[in-house]
């Protein structure tokens, strides 16, 4: 393990450790958007994972592009006049954590760069399905495989 690991991102520290959710059953998935006029929504920006114990688990990216972990309540959506607005709403299968709603989580596994902090989350449910929360170019990428739908 590195220093910068145990330090975690340069500008937003390590936020929290994800273990935390291992042997938690995902109650809740929450989800922010960019909303601009008619355009489709971009995103999701940010992702709330609320599990059997009531805790939230915000993630996200940071300005640095790296991937942050943290405890958050999620936020209230918000106007920002000719840009747009951002929602946060429930995810009603737009992400790849929609689907695994009700299952335990078996384990988590973190990726890090030595000088931009945690870049990837892997969390592992039991259905077998992996869900890959990473940070590309400052954007919030999801992805699963291993799917057995839900």
């Amino acid at each position: 393990m590195n220093a910068r690991k145990r330090d975690g991102c340069p500008l937003h520290g390590p936020g929290v450790r994800p273990e935390h959710l291992v042997g938690r059953r995902l109650e809740r998935v929450l989800a922010s958007w960019h909303r601009h006029g008619s355009d489709a929504p971009y995103g999701p920006l940010d992702i709330w994972l609320v599990d059997s114990e009531g805790d939230s688990t915000l993630v996200t990216t940071g300005s640095d592009w790296c991937l942050i972990v943290e405890s958050s309540t999620p936020f209230e959506g918000y106007d920002m006049r000719e840009c747009g607005r951002v929602e946060v709403v429930p995810d009603r299968n737009e992400t790849p954590f929609a689907a695994r709603v009700g299952e335990t989580v078996l384990a988590v596994r973190e990726e890090w760069e030595q000088d931009d902090g945690r870049t990837a989350l892997e969390i592992v449910f039991d259905s077998g399905t992996v869900v890959r929360c990473g940070s590309r170019a400052g954007d919030l990428v999801l992805s699963a495989r291993g799917d057995h739908g839900g």
